[in-house]
């Protein structure tokens, strides 16, 4: 279905598309970005265009700026000499032109003015002309020719306006070749009488030499000009035009000699083109410096960034057009492709599907769904209406019903998800999915959920059920509970039995789990025998089962039942062929007698078994009070053991290790004792199994190691150490290396360090756990087996790994040397570890009779009251040295 969901929506998704008409979208985007990139290319370069024009009036004005004050200096310098020596003559006093003339006219004036102009480097000198127009001295000549000015505009301004005080004209030189800029200046009489001029000359060559160190360019004019509209100097030169006057013409023209300072845009009157103009007034003289540049030039640089510009516009455009071409086609063929896909897709779907339109004729119908239902094509196809389909499958038979009423019924709630599981005449199970389209009509699947529901029941079945012995599990059980725990209500008792099978362990470590997993399915079908069909069985895992008995309460009637599970289950079991005993032990909790809560009432159950085990397993109990406080002393004592190892509460106690032949302590055992500041010592057989269910033992007994190991190092030499290795230790698979670095930090000799393993670490000869024992061979430390004879297989064991000793446990010594004792069973160990190579101790010693035997029947060692009981180290320290004195 989950496939079907996929491909459906990805074909509404399809359509949808189509509908939207993408390919209109993505041409009509193209041109609006072409539109936009070409409209956007010439604004760009109109705004460029601005820049450039603005660009050059700036370059223009700055020009300018800068070409007035460079004149205004040299033209305040320049006169300075006409004005030294105006002030010269007029301080004389002359009253009279004819005076004037005569005594200007000498060769002591000519050596003053040609001292006043020693200090100048201009070509031009100072010349003197009289009131008719008349040279009559000069700076740079003497004699001077016969000149005259008077037919000079300038001479007659000045001479006849007694306000104007200095002229400025260009003229044809008669003292040199070609034209020249006269700069005159008035001399007046004490009255104001008009007595002469004092001139100096400047060639338009010196202007324009300067004009063209400016560069302005191409097509750039600068030109000075007489505030009246001469032009006295240009660059580039055109000698006809210099001397006339070009103020005339538009106001904006007109304007660039009566303004301070202008920049505007003229067409030139000189070559008609458009110039961007820009002019300043020098401050001192009635001078126009002009300068001009063509709009053509000025736009030269701009022309090729709009070349530029256009280029990579175009090229954009055509590689947006080409890229339009290229993802239409590309769209185009993967509409196509996708069209080829989607029938594919839908042709070779596990569902059958049809889409009808709002006018319920069908768009779009696969395969599948004629081959479910084994219709004619030429029939259910496109266009075809909904009822025409449904009745066609009236007709071929895969249609059982009314068809105008299922018709009816579903066109109805087209608007609505529809969801039905139908089963056909055959047996299958069809799932039928309707799901309202987005511009009406529907889309319709039909999924062979046959084996997926089956497969739900099954699943359904495993989460509720064990796998193994097929009895209902825990999640079920507290499902069943609930309902029971609810019908207290209505007075209806019943009662929890917890079912712990006895040294099941055993069975699974020494046989195999086959022979476990068929004990466990053989206790199942047994407990199952021992009810009545009201009754609940269940396994909670592992080997524990539970059985809920319904509508009692009854004591007595429970003390049968537990019995006859008991009976039961202690016939011996064929597992594989093998004949294995088994027990139980029994917890029982009533309801609502002890309790009326779910988890309280499983709790006690639990108690009640834990209290049959610890009274002996193979039995019954039901809950009573007192096993409560006794789990809460437990509960207590784990919370004050996890704390004892901080607080320093714990001591390592030594038993000695006795040679039976020479009567002297070879060893010591190292024993935990715990000194609970309230309890006082608390026995370790209380303390220990509390200690490896929780996982402290690992700690508790690597402190026990450390300990022993620095207390040993301070004994004798012959004298070695003895410290039991827990399960839990050996199989973190670090017990090397924490051996290691005991012997490290004491600097204890391995040699002197025996490690004492119970045979539960060997069980079913795990090779991981022989390795770890290789590891602590190859430390040089002492490996021996404890409490041998009290498992399944040690014989195999002292075949796979050499030990050095074995100690045998007190059950075989407590009866040594009465009638019918463990003797035989006692030196049958003996010879076995002698033809070995291993020692042998005997534990538990507390006779003298006892001692005898053993020492008959060739042990080496003992260890016992007998001797001497577990001491603390310092009372031990004594014993060893009393020995010492005695030997």
């Amino acid at each position: 279905m989950g496939t079907s969901i996929r491909w459906t929506a990805r074909m509404r998704a399809l359509l949808r598309r189509w509908r939207g008409a993408p390919l209109t979208w993505l041409i009509v985007g193209g041109f609006v970005l072409m539109a936009a990139t070409a409209i956007g290319t010439a604004l760009t370069v109109d705004r460029f265009r601005q820049n450039a024009i603005e660009s050059g009036r700036d370059s223009l004005e700055n020009s300018v700026r800068l070409l007035a004050r460079h004149f205004d200096r040299e033209f305040e310098d320049f006169a300075v000499l006409q004005k030294s020596i105006i002030t010269e003559l007029e301080s004389r006093g002359i009253e009279s032109a004819d005076i004037f003339r005569s005594e200007m006219g000498t060769l002591a004036m000519h050596e003053v003015l040609r001292a006043k102009a020693s200090g100048w480097t201009d070509v031009a000198g100072a010349n003197l002309f009289d009131s008719r127009g008349m040279l009559i001295n000069s700076s740079r000549r003497w004699p001077v020719p016969d000149v005259s000015v008077a037919d000079r505009g300038y001479f007659n301004r000045l001479k006849n306006d007694p306000t104007a005080q200095e002229d400025v004209e260009v003229v044809n030189g008669r003292l040199g070749s070609g034209p020249a800029i006269v700069f005159a200046r008035r001399v007046s009489g004490p009255h104001g009488e008009f007595l002469g001029l004092v001139s100096r000359a400047i060639a338009p060559e010196q202007f324009e030499s300067f004009f063209d160190s400016t560069g302005l360019g191409e097509e750039s004019s600068i030109a000075m000009h007489h505030q009246n509209g001469q032009l006295l100097a240009r660059v580039p030169r055109v000698d006809a035009m210099i001397g006339q006057n070009f103020r005339k013409g538009t106001p904006e023209q007109v304007a660039v000699f009566d303004r301070t300072f202008v920049t505007t845009q003229l067409a030139s009157p000189i070559d008609g083109k458009d110039r961007i103009v820009a002019s300043r007034l020098l401050a001192g003289e009635p001078l126009v410096v002009v300068a001009t540049k063509s709009l053509d030039a000025t736009l030269a640089t701009w022309r090729t960034q709009t070349k530029f510009f256009v280029t990579v516009a175009v090229l954009s455009i055509g590689l947006l057009v080409l890229t339009l071409f290229l993802i239409f086609r590309q769209v185009t063929n993967r509409l196509s492709l996708e069209k080829q896909r989607l029938d594919t897709a839908m042709n070779t779907m596990t569902q059958g599907l049809l889409m009808f339109d709002q006018d319920e004729r069908l768009v779009v119908c696969n395969r599948r769904y004629i081959e479910m239902y084994g219709l004619s094509a030429d029939v259910v196809k496109p266009g075809t209406t909904f009822r025409d389909v449904i009745r066609h499958r009236h007709d071929t038979g895969s249609f059982h019903g009314d068809v105008g009423a299922y018709c009816d019924d579903i066109l109805s709630h087209v608007g609505r998800t529809q969801s039905a599981i139908v089963e056909t005449a055959d047996g299958r199970l069809i799932e039928i999915k309707n799901q309202p389209g987005a511009a009406g009509g529907w889309l319709a699947t039909h999924d062979d959920v046959t084996a997926r529901i089956r497969a739900d029941e099954r699943i359904a079945h495993m989460a509720h059920y064990d796998a193994l012995t097929d009895l209902p599990n825990r999640v079920l059980l507290r499902g069943h509970l609930e309902r029971r725990v609810a019908e207290l209500t209505q007075g209806k008792p019943f009662a929890i039995l917890y079912i712990d099978v006895d040294e099941f362990k055993g069975v699974n470590d020494s046989l195999g789990h086959e022979v476990g997993d068929e004990l466990l399915r053989q206790v199942a079908m047994r407990l199952r025998a021992c009810v009545s069909g009201n009754d609940l069985v269940a396994r909670l895992g592992g080997d524990e089962f539970a059985i809920v008995k319904a509508g009692t309460s009854d004591p007595a009637e429970l003390t049968a039942l537990a019995e006859q599970i008991l009976t039961t289950l202690r016939t011996p079991v064929d597992c594989k062929g093998q004949e294995v005993p088994t027990d139980a032990s029994i917890g029982i909790a009533i309801a609502p007698d002890h309790g009326d809560n779910l988890d309280d009432l499983l709790k006690r159950a639990d108690l009640a078994m834990y209290a049959a085990k610890s009274e002996g397993r193979r039995t019954f109990r039901i809950f009573a009070p007192e096993y409560d406080a006794k789990a809460r002393l437990r509960r207590q004592l784990e919370l004050d053991l996890r704390q004892a190892l901080a607080r320093g509460e714990f001591e390592v106690h030594y038993q000695p290790l006795v040679d039976l032949a020479a009567n002297v302590v070879t060893g010591c055992e190292a024993l935990l004792r715990w000194r609970h500041p309230e309890r006082g010592m608390v026995s370790p057989a209380d303390f220990i199994p509390v200690a490896e269910d929780t996982g402290l033992i690992g700690e508790i007994g690597e402190w026990v190691l450390k300990q022993a190991c620095r207390e040993a190092a301070s004994w004798p030499g012959q004298i070695h150490i003895a410290v039991n290795v827990s399960p839990v230790q050996f199989r973190s698979r670090t017990l090397a290396l924490k051996v290691a670095a005991a012997l490290a930090e004491s600097g204890l000799a391995p040699g002197r360090l025996e490690l004492e393993i119970t045979e539960t670490v060997l069980i079913r000869d795990d090779e991981e756990a022989l390795t770890i024992l290789q590891q602590l061979r190859e430390l040089g430390v002492r490996i021996a087996l404890d409490d041998f004879g009290t498992g399944y297989s040690s014989l195999s064991y002292l075949h796979r790994f050499p030990f050095d000793k074995i100690k045998i446990d007190r059950s075989f010594i407590n009866d040594i040397g009465q009638s019918e004792d463990s003797s035989p069973i006692v030196q049958a160990v003996v010879h076995m570890a002698a033809a070995r190579h291993m020692a042998t101790t005997a534990e538990g010693v507390e006779t003298e009779a006892q001692r005898e035997v053993l020492r008959r029947l060739g042990c080496s060692q003992m260890q016992g009251w007998l001797f001497s009981p577990a001491v603390p180290a310092a009372k031990l320290k004594q014993l060893l040295a009393s020995q010492a004195v005695a030997a």
